[in-house]
């Protein structure tokens, strides 16, 4: 039996995921609302720094600093210079983008960890998945519109993009977890991670943090990447430190749920993040999506609960195959 055979609870790992999309989501809003005022390395290295405090702690509990050995330092940096690239192309398309339609583009996340299982982790998918994975990128490219023009558009194309590369290397980052869970701890993977964010955002401090580079730059999303670091106001002190725990608990959960099951069955869990992302848009910003984007989140979310509800169909049909065949 391989080490991720034995890896398998599920039920469990559905908790986890459940956890963090639920602080992914209020990270989200955190950010949004951050954005008019503050650089996003500022936020990413504020986040991390008092994420990795909490992460500490739980590294205590789970064995000590032993833990945080590892006999695959490459995979690992790999792992977390994918989770990196995801955080920056993604909020920087939400700065810009509104909250729904950033989320629901970025939910191509679990279709892709779908098809990524296949080959980087040899878990079986089916054609019925994949044919449900497809409807899922039809569901995106309705969003996205690519027919339309620029001029016809409040916001580029290419801005559209960024959830979707973002989706792309947050799949790589999971299926590396999942991969690499057989032989590290969840608190030791979400040091790895807030320990790379500290050191790229600390570069971007180095390199951008006095906002040189943003002077006479229109774009919003490069704004928010290039803004100059300033020390938060009043109550965004509060937020700042929010969002420091939020990190700690998604860095924590996500970790957790991908070494402990399955990828193919707990990503579709990742769309609960789909309503909330409405919901917040609603009573925070007075977005609400129109039916065109409504169309392309209702293809991406159906697609997404195919697949979950076509996993838990095949399961059960081998565990029922598993006990016919011990009758005999």
């Amino acid at each position: 039996m391989t080490g991720i055979a034995r890896l398998q609870n599920p039920s469990a790992g559905i908790g986890f995921i459940l956890l963090a999309i639920v602080a992914l989501s209020g990270n989200d809003v955190l950010i949004k609302f951050l954005s008019g005022g503050y650089p996003l390395h500022q936020m990413v290295f504020c986040r991390s720094a008092i994420g990795i405090a909490f992460s500490l702690v739980i590294l205590q509990f789970e064995g000590g600093w032993t833990l945080l050995r590892t006999a695959t330092p490459g995979l690992h940096a790999l792992r977390c210079l994918m989770i990196i690239f995801a955080n920056m192309t993604y909020f920087a398309a939400l700065a810009v983008l509104p909250l729904a339609e950033a989320t629901a583009v970025f939910f191509v996340a679990p279709l892709m960890i779908t098809l990524l299982s296949i080959p980087l982790l040899g878990e079986k998918v089916g054609p019925l998945r994949i044919g449900a994975v497809v409807v899922g990128l039809v569901g995106v490219i309705i969003m996205t519109r690519p027919w339309e023009s620029d001029a016809s558009r409040d916001v580029s194309l290419w801005v559209y993009l960024l959830p979707v590369i973002a989706a792309l290397a947050y799949a790589l980052n999971q299926v590396l977890t999942r991969k690499l869970g057989v032989s590290s701890k969840a608190s030791a993977m979400a040091i790895y991670i807030q320990v790379g964010f500290i050191i790229v955002s600390g570069l971007f401090w180095l390199v951008a943090g006095d906002g040189r580079y943003a002077a006479g730059v229109e774009n919003g999303s490069l704004v928010f990447l290039l803004r100059a670091w300033v020390w938060p106001e009043g109550a965004d002190v509060w937020l700042f430190l929010a969002l420091g725990v939020n990190s700690a608990i998604v860095g924590y959960c996500l970790s957790a749920a991908y070494r402990i099951a399955d990828a193919a069955t707990i990503a579709p869990f990742e769309y609960v993040g789909l309503p909330l992302a409405i919901l917040w848009g609603w009573l925070v910003w007075g977005e609400f999506p129109g039916p065109v984007v409504l169309a392309g989140i209702a293809l991406i979310l159906g697609a997404g609960l195919f697949v979950f509800l076509r996993e838990r169909q095949k399961k059960r049909y081998v565990v029922t195959r598993k006990r016919l065949h011990r009758r005999f």
